[in-house]
């Protein structure tokens, strides 16, 4: 199974707040979303947006797989759009989540309980759950929590990445990637693929893992 990882960032490497991107970089976004089979978020993001995952034209492609990740369980359910409309998202988790979890008998979801180890979820079952569904290619939209352990549990492929004209300053504002440890000695080096500016301003940049 074939693992991208997009998003959108300004200049200085930030990933929020939402919106950042032109609606030419959304128009991509959608069509990556057709693309693959199935898109996994982390709740961080779902807390911060109220993010559906929608597709061109605003519709979901048919049989594509909408999935969160909590390690805490704290998925935030109320009033969301992406458990009221559209096909039913996964949940993955571990057993200590799923306690916090039990709300998900009045909302539109499928709980999925993962290993997890120090307080880390094995996305690689998460990853083998859905190959299993079968996708074929899956689309890692955010944030910079769950980038960064796809990232370093050698998950993700490529990269597709938006730099956008902008500047933001906030040294609270989410990064692209966000973790404990380096993800290499002391970087993780990156192949860049094609590079295609916007009228905009917009760099679409796209990078494949070096393994």
């Amino acid at each position: 199974m074939k693992t991208l990882l997009i998003a959108a960032m300004t200049l200085c490497g930030r990933i929020s707040p939402a919106g950042l991107g032109s609606p030419e970089d959304r128009r991509f976004l959608e069509e990556m979303r057709a693309k693959s089979q199935a898109g996994v978020m982390g709740a961080g993001t779902l807390r911060a947006e109220d993010v559906e995952m929608r597709g061109p034209q605003g519709q979901w492609p048919i049989g594509r797989i909408r999935a969160l990740v909590s390690a805490s369980g704290r998925v935030p359910a109320t009033g969301r759009k992406i458990f009221q409309t559209g096909p039913p998202p996964l949940i993955f988790t571990g057993e200590r989540g799923a306690k916090h979890l039990k709300e998900l008998s009045a909302i539109h979801a499928e709980l999925v309980i993962i290993p997890e180890k120090d307080g880390v979820l094995s996305l690689a079952a998460a990853w083998d759950f859905l190959a299993g569904r079968g996708v074929k290619q899956l689309l890692v939209e955010g944030g910079a929590g769950l980038n960064y352990q796809a990232l370093r549990q050698g998950l993700v492929d490529e990269l597709l990445v938006t730099i956008t004209p902008k500047l933001s300053g906030d040294r609270s504002a989410a990064t692209l990637v966000s973790g404990p440890q380096p993800l290499g000695t002391p970087f993780l080096d990156l192949e860049l693929l094609n590079c295609r500016p916007t009228t905009g301003g917009e760099l679409f940049c796209h990078y494949r893992v070096v393994k």
